[in-house]
């Protein structure tokens, strides 16, 4: 069985700046459960343009309110959303306010990855 509080991961080398926030990695492919978990801190204000070629992620918001964009769709997201990214799909994520996410990821985190954003953040895919 597998543990852990929240207090246990930040700013140890599982809590990883993303480029418009923070990814809180719970569970990573080392810990064998064929899948990651992270709590991951959305900055307020923030866009971003993301895109996972090697992963599919679902997202389920406990916090906060903003929007997810994908072909052109604008979904918004707030406490109690859930939206997964079931074809590598590229998207916005933008942040109104500060957001909380719990995400699964498949196959699992190795726990290194984050965006490249640049200027414009768009982010390089993990």
């Amino acid at each position: 069985m597998i543990v852990r509080h929240l207090d246990q991961i930040i700013n140890t080398d599982r809590d990883v700046d993303w480029g418009n926030g923070k990814s809180r990695r719970f569970l990573l492919e080392k810990d064998g459960t064929g899948y990651s978990l992270t709590d991951t801190i959305i900055n307020a204000g923030s866009e971003s343009l993301l895109e996972y070629k090697n992963h599919i992620e679902t997202c389920y918001c406990i916090e906060g309110e903003g929007e997810v964009e994908s072909d052109g769709l604008v979904y918004p997201i707030r406490a109690g959303s859930m939206y997964a990214l079931d074809k590598h799909d590229k998207h916005y994520l933008r942040a109104t306010t500060t957001m909380r996410l719990v995400c699964v990821f498949s196959p699992p985190l190795k726990g290194n990855e984050s965006h490249n954003l640049n200027n414009n953040n768009i982010s390089s895919a993990y």
